[in-house]
């Protein structure tokens, strides 16, 4: 089994910190802090809460005027990376709302380290024509964590993190961000773009397919971005968005012989499932396959999920032979429950054949 995140915050690294720190401030209490740290509750906090649990325990041991222990966070910051650097700007998030202008240089330099995405958003809600502006300059900054902020931290459905609800009321300041980064060298900064439409299209599907108009066949990377950014609305079946990539909504296809494997499965079993489409269509078309699942909820009710099988250009009277397998376990993003489940097959948008399946 996976090791939790939640440990990522290991002892070895929290005395790499005060180390650090204590270099920079040699009256930082290393014992007592380590104490503070690893308290009663350390075992039941979860990631997110380990680390503002950090962040406190860095501003007691730190009495210091803010000023002075951002400056000593930004001497040691280059020392740590990944997750587990997100701690700086997370002390930022909480004990530097009020200083701007300290706060925000400082999250340019910590992100560099890690990310700064959900640290920024307090920010941009409290000065949001100011941070329109800084995210405008740090689409156009040298290193790419920070032209990644530049999208990342204005978006407006950041998962894991607070909503901006300016942006996803009106999101015309995102789009001059977006346009300065579309053609961006590092694929780390297209695909937050590409998520950064995904997120407007969940409110505004007519902005994000005007910007898939513009787009198109910009270049490559901008077709990617685009595919990417509409796949909310393609697993949708939304006709405009199926139509901007090729696929007709109307072609008329048959689908037969559905059948799965098993029917009756535990939580964490796999079946496989085949079936045949038929397009009865008198010209060529090409047909988005794809296959749906109604997962059964706590309330006894089902949830769809969409999953991706392929794209196929397709002839008259063509058929194609489809085999797929799925394994029904646990993920942290879902999780299974006992009941009846059904698997639908879609074309196009539209759903066909469906089957159904137990989970014990």
């Amino acid at each position: 089994m996976a090791e939790a995140l939640k440990n990522l915050y290991s002892r070895e690294l929290l005395v790499q910190l005060v180390d650090s720190i204590k270099r920079e401030y040699p009256d930082f209490n290393k014992k007592a802090f380590l104490s503070q740290v690893f308290d009663v509750q350390w075992e039941q906090r979860e990631l997110k809460q380990r680390m503002r649990h950090i962040t406190h325990c860095m501003h007691q041991f730190l009495p210091l005027d803010y000023a002075q222990q951002v400056e000593i966070l930004k001497k040691i910051a280059p020392a740590f990376s990944g997750f587990v650097a997100i701690l700086f700007p997370d002390f930022v998030e909480v004990y530097g709302l009020d200083y701007p202008d300290i706060s925000i240089p400082a999250l340019e330099l910590f992100t560099q380290y890690s990310s700064s995405e959900f640290a920024v958003r307090p920010f941009m809600l409290k000065y949001e024509q100011r941070m329109i502006q800084q995210h405008l300059s740090w689409a156009q900054h040298k290193n790419h964590h920070v032209r990644r902020l530049a999208s990342e931290g204005i978006r407006p459905r950041l998962p894991w993190a607070m909503a901006l609800p300016p942006f996803k009321k009106n999101p015309s300041a995102i789009f001059p961000i977006l346009e300065l980064l579309k053609n961006d060298p590092s694929e780390y900064v297209r695909r937050s773009v590409a998520n950064n439409l995904n997120d407007i299209s969940k409110d505004h599907p007519d902005k994000m397919l005007a910007i898939v108009k513009s787009w198109m066949g910009v270049s490559k990377e901008t077709d990617w971005i685009l595919k990417h950014a509409s796949r909310g609305l393609l697993k949708k079946g939304h006709v405009e968005a199926l139509s901007s990539f090729g696929i007709n909504h109307k072609a008329k296809v048959e689908v037969k012989n559905l059948r799965l494997s098993k029917t009756k499965l535990a939580i964490g079993d796999a079946f496989s499932f085949t079936f045949t489409v038929r397009l009865t269509d008198k010209k060529a078309h090409r047909l988005r396959l794809e296959y749906k699942i109604y997962f059964v909820k706590s309330n006894g009710k089902t949830s769809p999920k969409i999953f991706q099988i392929n794209t196929y250009k397709v002839m008259p009277g063509e058929i194609l032979d489809i085999n797929r397998t799925h394994r029904c376990a646990n993920l942290t993003t879902r999780k299974h429950l006992p009941g009846k489940h059904t698997l639908a097959i879609v074309v196009n948008g539209k759903e066909y054949a469906q089957n159904d399946f137990i989970i014990k």
